[in-house]
């Protein structure tokens, strides 16, 4: 297996499942109600909708840095806010995280592994270190929706 199709597969799993840590983040948000998505169950902590749109954000920034883009996230962008406490809203966030996923995956896909070498534009970091780094975030961020999962059950 190339590298490109092992960060892939990490990707997958963090995002969709079978991954060796536990629940994947579409997992965790599952069963997850508008109502709980923007409970403030532990107090300073955003909530579950607003780390939602975080991954999002950061699915979407990660893919547009692939493509060679310089890509700097506002304080807006990188924390949307959440403007609608809806069912139907809840559920399109959920969609947006969806369709970044799978965008982010498609693009990741799309590269030779000598891509993976080379530095972000902008950055001091190169584009393996930035992929491995959006996993950790999405496993980090898996991590505090699973807490506050627990804070209001």
């Amino acid at each position: 297996m190339d590298e490109i199709k092992r960060i892939d597969d990490q990707l997958r799993r963090a995002f969709e499942g079978h991954a060796w840590h536990g629940p994947s983040l579409r997992e965790l948000l599952a069963d997850v109600t508008a109502e709980q998505a923007t409970a403030r169950s532990v107090s300073g902590a955003h909530s579950i909708w607003e780390i939602a749109l975080h991954i999002a954000a950061w699915h979407e920034g990660v893919r547009r840095r692939v493509e060679g883009e310089r890509v700097e996230l506002s304080p807006e962008e990188d924390w949307p806010p959440v403007a609608s406490t809806s069912e139907a809203a809840w559920q399109d966030a959920l969609a947006v995280l969806e369709r970044t996923h799978t965008d982010l995956r498609r693009t990741v896909s799309r590269l030779a592994d000598a891509r993976l070498q080379e530095m972000v534009a902008g950055k001091d970091h190169s584009v393996y270190v930035m992929l491995h780094g959006l996993i950790q975030h999405d496993l980090y961020h898996a991590g505090q929706i699973a807490l506050l999962k627990k804070a209001w059950s």
